[in-house]
């Protein structure tokens, strides 16, 4: 098997590849994390790796002055997809895309914290996120954004409408999570505990339904990222 790369940007520690990692693995990637806490990524080629994913965090896309990686990621993000090489972004990397896209960021009507599954779009043939129909995806957002323009609407929530579009077959963004894992779930319930106090979502709650939900979401979440790689056009 080619050994192919995998750079995976990372905002805060535990939103990492989760249970994307094992199946990256399987196809016969090498995963490399740039943490952009520690890493200038203007020194990064856009285009160097086969594979791009772009996670989530804590800070919005109009937070650019407060964090300025912002800016630098919509950069790096612009001119890899200009090229159409493939690209995956989840919560904050899908914003990160669309606002590389030119499309607008901005909050939603309301806090989307919590386990639900997604309404998924008709219109989208092949839509790779087909695999969750009726599984519970854990959503964890305060943004969203407009649909690209050239972008095809996969997947959406009563509360989101955007949760998740492809733009051709190498470029996938996904608002919820479905790469948490089960096991490390309760470092997310740690890491953003103020935010669930701050918004009136008791934690208790989350953890319950993690249980009942993770294992199938890791399941069907691996089955989806397997899927769309084998589709990519390189």
């Amino acid at each position: 098997m080619t050994q192919r790369t995998v750079q995976a940007i990372r905002h805060i520690g535990f939103e990492d590849l989760g249970s994307f990692a094992a199946p990256l693995k399987e196809t016969g990637y090498d995963i490399e994390y740039i943490d952009v806490a520690e890493r200038d990524l203007t020194t990064l080629d856009p285009l160097g790796a086969d594979l791009l994913v772009v996670l989530g965090g804590p800070i919005g896309v109009y937070d650019h002055d407060a964090y300025p990686v912002v800016t630098d990621e919509i950069q790096l993000l612009r001119t890899r997809l200009a090229a159409d090489r493939p690209t995956l972004g989840i919560c904050l990397g899908a914003q990160l895309m669309a606002a590389a896209f030119g499309a607008r960021v901005y909050p939603g009507p309301a806090r989307e914290i919590g386990w639900s599954a997604l309404d998924l779009s008709d219109a989208a043939v092949p839509n790779p996120v087909a695999v969750l129909r009726d599984v519970p995806v854990l959503h964890w957002h305060g943004d969203t954004f407009d649909l690209p323009e050239g972008g095809t609407l996969l997947a959406s929530t009563p509360l989101c409408t955007n949760q998740a579009f492809s733009h051709g077959p190498n470029v996938l963004g996904l608002q919820f999570h479905p790469e948490v894992l089960g096991a490390r779930f309760e470092h997310w319930l740690l890491g953003h505990a103020n935010e669930l106090a701050t918004a009136g979502i008791d934690p208790v709650t989350l953890r319950r339904d993690a249980r009942r939900h993770a294992d199938d979401l890791e399941k069907a979440g691996a089955t989806l990222l397997t899927g769309w790689l084998s589709r990519l056009t390189r």
